[in-house]
């Protein structure tokens, strides 16, 4: 990915963790010798319009205004009616992009857009003031400490979000099927930690990714690795969740492909021109050996975590369960300017192996499993044919077995426990430890109501254990 480090290009493979969720950048260093489009006269017309508003302004407004902000205004204006992801970075604005972008600042930790007038939550960080206070993809932010964001750039919104660490926010919310509300903030100093793994149920490997940065490749390799450690000849397959992941490097996401695939294409990006196309492919080897892989995605999953769900997909290396991704199909390139601050301009489109492009599409899953929650129902009891008087024996019953009773079936005949009897030394709290035995240790990175309720998750973790019960079988 060396392309992508060029000097007039600094910092483009950089994901702007605090702001807007970004594609992974592309460098388009050619030039097009129509871009300037038409008669360069009525160009000239234009530009002198420019000066005449520009002088007015200056000459007439009712308070005095720098020159200097007026034309950073303009060209934001000109940058931000193109697309929402074009903008203007002021020489401030750029140097803290270059600072978040090492994977610590201070903040709330929201991946943000700008959509009609307000700010839009693409996903919160996970373990982030703005994870832990509950905030959700698709949560509409219309006021930061009672002003109304309507009217600020992108950029200026995300700046208010900002702040020195230890300093209260109070941000205003509109979620669909509720009315507005408040949320109180501390702004903390935000760590990324891109990569979490775990064991589920002792033969699943769960790999958690919640943005692409310079360290998720190798997070997720070290993950395997240690996981098929825990596991040994019992890993049955693996889960990689993407969901609310916003997306980050480009070389990253075509990294993490490839660690599944043996061959093929994993991306394509398409510039302005027809012929300006630049392709990756797969090299041979699959790290996880061949196993099922289900990858679960939802609305907060943008970006690069669709190039890599669309890349598994279109190979049919993996299935995509959950529900329709963000649909982010564009490619900003950071260019720095004149003056020290830096453009973000969309370039191009980037396209899945099939040739398909996502832009407002997003990836449809394979399985489509709505978030739910789950409930317990008490079975009633009952009785079952060994119940049953003069029922005929088993022929492969071993001696002793129909002594057993049958607790489930019948609760009345279930032994009830002897109480202890003064001087006894048993256990005191047996009930707790057989609960501890029968549930598995907490992930402390997951919050316990997540790991009881993750209905997509258990989804998922069905899903590999047929497919690997399936195949055993044919084999």
């Amino acid at each position: 990915m060396t392309f992508l480090r060029s000097a007039s290009i600094a910092a483009a493979t950089m994901a702007f963790l605090a702001g807007p969720a970004l594609a992974p950048a592309f460098a388009q260093n050619k030039t097009d010798p129509k871009a300037a489009g038409g008669d360069k006269s009525e160009l000239y017309q234009q530009l002198n319009l420019f000066g005449d508003v520009l002088e007015r302004i200056r000459r007439d407004y009712v308070e005095p205004v720098e020159e200097k902000t007026l034309i950073e205004n303009a060209i934001n204006g000109m940058l931000t009616a193109l697309d929402p992801h074009s903008s203007y970075m002021n020489p401030k604005a750029y140097k803290d992009m270059q600072v978040q972008t090492k994977g610590e600042f201070g903040g709330l930790g929201i991946e943000v857009t700008m959509e009609n007038g307000v700010i839009k939550v693409v996903s919160p960080i996970d373990d982030t003031p703005a994870a832990k206070a509950g905030i959700q993809a698709g949560d509409l932010i219309f006021a930061l400490d009672g002003e109304p964001v309507q009217g600020l750039t992108l950029q200026e919104a995300v700046e208010r979000m900002r702040g020195k660490v230890g300093t209260p926010i109070k941000i205003s919310i509109r979620r669909a099927g509720k009315d507005p509300f408040d949320v109180s903030l501390t702004r903390e100093i935000i760590k990324v930690r891109s990569v979490r793994s775990r064991l589920e149920g002792g033969d699943i490997g769960y790999i958690r990714v919640t943005s692409f940065t310079e360290q998720t490749t190798s997070g997720v390799l070290d993950a395997i690795e240690k996981l098929k450690k825990e596991a040994g000849n019992k890993l049955k397959g693996y889960i990689l969740d993407l969901r609310n992941n916003p997306g980050g490097l480009l070389d990253q996401a075509i990294a993490l492909s490839d660690a599944f695939l043996d061959k093929g294409e994993i991306v394509s990006v398409k510039a302005r021109k027809s012929d300006d196309v630049q392709r990756w492919n797969a090299k041979p080897g699959d790290v996880t050996n061949g196993l099922p892989i289900v990858v679960l995605v939802n609305g907060g999953s943008a970006s690069a975590s669709e190039i890599v769900a669309g890349a598994l997909q279109d190979h049919r290396r993996a299935i995509i369960l959950g529900t329709r991704s963000f649909g982010k199909g564009s490619v900003q390139t950071i260019m720095q300017v004149t003056g020290g601050g830096a453009i973000r301009l969309t370039t191009a489109l980037y396209f899945t192996p099939s040739g398909r492009s996502i832009q407002k599409e997003g990836i449809k899953p394979d399985i489509e499993v709505e978030p739910a929650k789950i409930e317990n129902l008490q079975a009633r009891g009952g009785f079952r044919e060994e119940n049953l008087r003069r029922s005929i024996t088993n022929p492969n019953e071993k001696p002793g077995d129909a002594a057993k009773p049958d607790a489930k079936a019948d609760p009345k005949a279930a032994p009830k426990p002897e109480a202890n009897k003064p001087g006894d030394k048993k256990d005191e709290k047996p009930a707790a430890n057989q609960a501890n035995q029968a549930t598995p240790p907490a992930d402390p990175d997951e919050p316990p109501k997540e790991q009881a309720a993750d209905y997509q998750l258990l989804r998922a973790a069905d899903l590999i254990r047929g497919i690997s019960l399936y195949s055993g079988r044919a084999n």
